[in-house]
């Protein structure tokens, strides 16, 4: 019996060894190296020149732009992440932690684009035609356009394009598609990136938009060679806590559109719901005011979102005092306890403190700061803070209280929901006036803090 041959890959690179390597010399990584066993590839019959751009340079000015190279999706918030809809021709890539809803929201994008009369071809590698059959009967989809097709073979999914011609390509997911040509195994480096760009030459001498479904590492990053995301036109997060039905969706990397933008949506039993004013979800269960609750606004890309931050602080029984949080980075939250307890003279040094972002949303923006703060400061002093005020501002080491960008979409955002005070930094010059909203500015955060215990209502 002839000895299987093995060799060493790199999954960040796809540098090879014989042996095994701790870091890879060639990219730096850390661990990456995975072993592949070489096999006898077998020969196909695919034309390597068959899906080649044949096209000629073109002078710019003589370019014309077609106002229907957008096809939208009827998904608002998807639409919104991808810049305005799907781009023909175009190659994004949707990623994901496992259950997270990959599939959910391109099934229902699928059946969306079917409904304006586009043909859809559905390649499903993971599961079978019924799985995502009695998944979409949940959706209510039932297109005459939309084609199930449960393949791995890169060869036999080529077939079916060229005999079905479809509209929209989709491919759940890139990491259980091989191709012939490659010895390893699929979900290999090499596979990734040989399936992935013949996909891409096919979409873009085909004028197909195609969707690509991949799957993320635990340590966050998508699966697969570096060199996949640069090959792809769009990379699109999907991101939540699988445990909580809340789904955000941004835009990581686009060709055709901002990366700042953020689309919301609510995982049901009937599909992804759009939430198009999440800042009235978030809001809508805080009845009634307690000490170490207070309301903030913070940035979803470009898109103002109020949420409520909520302090414990209790005296703890161990020898080190525990800092818990729960949507916000612990190392900012150290932080703005050592300024409360240098600037302010707050005692936290024997106090476990506790700090929760309502609704599962994690906030990385230095706005919400300010909220932090007021919200701890209260709780410690068992003093409810006025739940009419919404609270905006980055605290600086010193205790002065610094600037934020798109203050006044905040602000609107905050008075269209009802808020009768807004607590900013005195360093942000606003361009227009407010009406329905008593703007306070502040310079440091102990006049912050006795603003926000103060009612509006004697």
């Amino acid at each position: 019996m002839a000895k299987v041959k093995s060799k060493y890959v790199c999954q960040e690179c796809g540098y090879e060894t014989a042996g095994y390597l701790g870091k890879c010399p060639e990219c730096g990584s850390w661990g990456s190296f995975v072993e592949e066993f070489e096999t006898k590839p077998t020969v196909t019959n695919i034309p390597q020149t068959e899906f080649l751009n044949t096209e000629k340079p073109v002078l710019i000015k003589d370019i014309e732009i077609d106002e229907s190279v957008r096809i939208s999706t009827n998904i608002s918030e998807f639409d919104r992440v991808l810049g305005g809809g799907l781009v023909q021709g175009s190659l994004i890539l949707l990623a994901g932690d496992p259950g997270i809803g990959k599939s959910t929201l391109i099934l229902q994008t699928s059946g969306e684009l079917c409904n304006q009369g586009k043909k859809v071809l559905y390649v499903s590698a993971e599961e079978s035609v019924s799985q995502v059959k009695l998944r979409a009967d949940r959706f209510n989809i039932n297109s005459q356009t939309l084609y199930i097709y449960p393949q791995t073979s890169l060869e036999q999914i080529r077939e079916q394009i060229k005999e079905i011609k479809p509209d929209v390509l989709v491919v759940d997911s890139i990491q259980a598609i091989y191709t012939n040509n490659i010895t390893s195994s699929a979900g290999s480096v090499g596979q990734v990136r040989e399936c992935c760009n013949y996909l891409m030459q096919i979409a873009k001498t085909q004028n197909i938009t195609l969707i690509v479904i991949g799957h993320v590492t635990k340590e966050g990053n998508i699966a697969g060679p570096r060199v996949l995301e640069h090959m792809v036109d769009a990379v699109i997060q999907f991101e939540g806590d699988k445990y909580k039905s809340y789904r955000l969706l941004r835009a990581v990397k686009n060709r055709f559109g901002t990366t700042s933008e953020v689309g919301m949506f609510d995982m049901r039993s009937n599909g992804l719901i759009e939430i198009t004013n999440p800042s009235e979800i978030f809001l809508r269960e805080n009845h009634s005011a307690t000490p170490g609750s207070v309301i903030i606004v913070t940035n979803e890309g470009t898109r103002p979102l109020l949420l409520e931050i909520q302090a414990l602080v209790g005296v703890t029984p161990y020898p080190s005092p525990r800092r818990i949080t729960n949507g916000v980075d612990t190392s900012r939250v150290l932080q703005i306890l050592a300024v409360l307890e240098k600037r302010v003279g707050l005692n936290l040094s024997k106090q476990d403190v506790y700090v929760n972002v309502i609704g599962g949303v994690e906030i990385s923006e230095p706005a919400a700061d300010l909220g932090i703060a007021v919200a701890i400061a209260a709780c410690l002093n068992d003093v409810t803070a006025d739940m009419q005020t919404v609270l905006i501002g980055e605290i600086g080491l010193s205790g002065e209280i610094r600037p934020v960008n798109n203050l006044e979409k905040r602000i609107y955002e905050a008075q269209k929901l009802g808020f009768k005070r807004a607590i900013i930094p005195d360093a942000n010059n606003l361009k227009e006036e407010f009406e329905n909203i008593k703007i306070v500015k502040v310079k440091r955060i102990i006049d912050a803090i006795s603003c926000a215990m103060t009612s509006l209502v004697p």
